[in-house]
């Protein structure tokens, strides 16, 4: 971060997010640049001094969803049942994204403070810790064509397999947990909250390997849930690289859907405002313009 101000153009700030040239671009030297307050995990609005929250993912999460019913479900999700994990500050958006788009979404979260956070402020609609009723509210939410978001507290290495297990017919499956850092960003399966922290803090080794194993069982679900015809698809957590013996490598098998190619086409203006239901830059080639801008150097 540079403080550059030199005249009143200038910017005030050069900022530049979790920036390790190749020969030091692990996650070793991540984790001891992060502990001296060095280094930070950002991707687009969750920058250190541009974060803003849920809102700064909502519309591109909505618009995810949005192209996702437009090539898959005649323009609505009403009458489909997303299955995802997640609802800290981006995963969040999950749940209102799902709802705008007219969708019933089952939500999997294992911090009930996060859940209640997302009651609270309306970005979800109910909570439970029981599948059973959490599959009941959906059933009922979809057969009368209703948009309805769940929270259902729970691990979702755990609660997928359930769900997968029990013959539970999901229209889409993707996922917001905080997977790129196994350490801090995920729980491992069988472990409480306490628990994890405990581990956490004496045995960080342990906690990793764990972590990982359970993003392997919670992928190999979402692979399941796709060969008996989910649409399925990650939002760039880093959960779909499975980590063995230290080695990254892409889960076999993964297929991801055509709509991020859509919506980074250059007519398309994804993350702008909206009116009444379409993008605004498809429909105002003035607004569109703006958004195909090339930069010159």
């Amino acid at each position: 971060m540079i403080r550059a101000a030199r005249n009143p153009q200038a910017p005030r700030v050069l900022l530049a997010n979790s920036v390790l040239v190749p020969k030091w671009a692990d996650w070793e030297h991540f984790h001891e640049l992060e502990k001296k307050g060095l280094m930070m995990y950002g991707q687009m609005t969750a920058g250190s001094w541009i974060y803003i929250g849920s809102q700064g993912i909502l519309q591109g999460t909505y618009e995810t969803f949005a192209e996702l019913a437009r090539q898959h479900f005649g323009g609505s999700l009403k009458g489909t049942l997303t299955l995802t994990a997640g609802l800290g500050g981006m995963g969040g958006a999950q749940p209102l994204s799902v709802t705008m788009n007219e969708g019933v979404v089952i939500a999997v979260e294992v911090d009930e403070k996060r859940i209640d956070k997302r009651i609270e402020t309306k970005y979800c609609d109910r909570k439970t810790a029981s599948i059973e009723e959490a599959l009941a509210w959906a059933e009922e939410a979809k057969l009368a064509g209703k948009p309805l978001s769940i929270a259902l507290l729970g691990n979702a290495a755990e609660v997928h397999h359930t769900l997968l297990n029990r013959g539970v017919k999901i229209d889409i499956v993707t996922d917001q947990t905080s997977a790129h850092d196994p350490l801090i960003g995920y729980v491992p399966e069988g472990y409480s909250l306490d628990e994890a922290d405990l581990l956490r803090q004496d045995n960080p080794e342990l906690y990793v390997r764990l972590a990982k194993q359970s993003m392997k069982k919670h992928v190999e679900a979402m692979l399941a849930f796709q060969q008996k015809g989910s649409i399925v698809f990650d939002y760039g957590n880093n959960l779909t690289t499975a980590t063995i013996s230290g080695k990254s490598q892409r889960m076999k098998g993964w297929r991801m859907p055509s709509i991020f190619r859509v919506l980074s086409l250059p007519t398309s203006a994804p993350y702008s405002v909206k009116e009444k239901g379409r993008s605004v830059g498809r429909r105002f080639p003035e607004i569109r313009q703006i958004f195909t801008v090339r930069m010159r150097y």
